[in-house]
């Protein structure tokens, strides 16, 4: 199985046959960007909700990559200071949803199919893509690196019984600022928790950020090919029914780099240390 897998995967860490275009969601009033391949009807959607103190410039890669892919990927650039409403970038996440399955894409050469759509996103933007996918059924989710938010992700979950891949690098599945193990833990649909071998969990923003000062956010290429393979073959298969890349959706693949993560498993407890989280609440104070 992991041989074949690997054989998926490799193909899918580089850019897809789709040349890609870009808009501007401002057009439809609301701030961000959208991703989307040249032509073709019926498409699949996938809207991503970006991390603390970051903006969609900073994931233009996974963006694109996606698009080439063959999905219309877009993004509301909102939220982006120290002290973020989570509720409302949810809201402005399902805004941009509403306008990618109603709004005129291009010249017409486009449109998305208004069942094969997936709410994605990055740190808080992931906690964010829950609180919306608990308010408008999709077909998928995809939490990267989710971090805490209000309401807590995790309250939300036992709601939620579309499937979900919850990605987290293995350095810092256990930090202070990831609730990826409780995310899974309280899911109710079918949910796939993976750790990334070697990956933190900042590693698929791209450029330089507010956080650098702080010593983390340190851009990881190969991080960032990993997840924009995983996610490519997760969603290939979920919103499109493309059986060749089931083993993304597989518990029981083994998919190099990367292990599956029990979210029930005893776990040993840590001592408290000072997250990205905890950096957040005090800014709030």
């Amino acid at each position: 199985m992991s041989a074949s897998v690997k054989s998926l995967l490799s193909p899918l860490t580089s850019r897809g046959p789709h040349r890609v275009l870009r808009g501007n969601l401002a057009i439809a009033g609301q701030p961000g960007v959208v991703f989307t391949p040249e032509s073709g009807q019926n498409l699949p959607c996938v809207v991503f909700g970006h991390g603390w103190l970051t903006g969609v410039s900073h994931y233009r890669g996974t963006l694109e990559h996606l698009a080439s892919w063959g999905f219309v990927v877009a993004a509301p650039d909102t939220e982006r200071g120290p002290i973020p409403s989570h509720l409302n970038l949810a809201t402005d996440l399902l805004t941009t949803l509403d306008i990618c399955t109603g709004v005129r894409l291009g010249d017409g050469a486009l449109s998305v199919h208004p069942e094969r759509l997936a709410l994605a996103g990055h740190g808080m933007g992931a906690g964010a893509a829950v609180i919306a996918a608990a308010q408008r059924p999709v077909g998928a989710l995809v939490a990267i690196a989710p971090a805490p938010t209000a309401p807590a992700a995790e309250s939300l979950a036992p709601q939620l019984s579309i499937p979900a891949l919850i990605l987290s690098g293995a350095a810092d599945i256990d930090s202070v600022s990831s609730n990826a193990i409780p995310l899974a833990a309280a899911w109710a649909g079918d949910a796939q928790l993976r750790a990334l071998d070697g990956a933190s969990n900042t590693g698929i923003v791209e450029g330089r950020r507010a956080l650098g000062a702080f010593g983390v956010g340190k851009y990881e290429h190969k991080t960032a090919r990993a997840v924009r393979g995983l996610i490519t073959g997760y969603l290939l298969y979920q919103l499109l029914g493309d059986k060749k890349y089931q083993p993304f959706a597989d518990p029981d693949a083994q998919i190099p780099h990367t292990q599956l993560i029990d979210p029930n498993a005893p776990r040993e407890e840590e001592k408290p240390k000072v997250g990205i989280g905890q950096l957040a609440s005090l800014l709030r104070k």
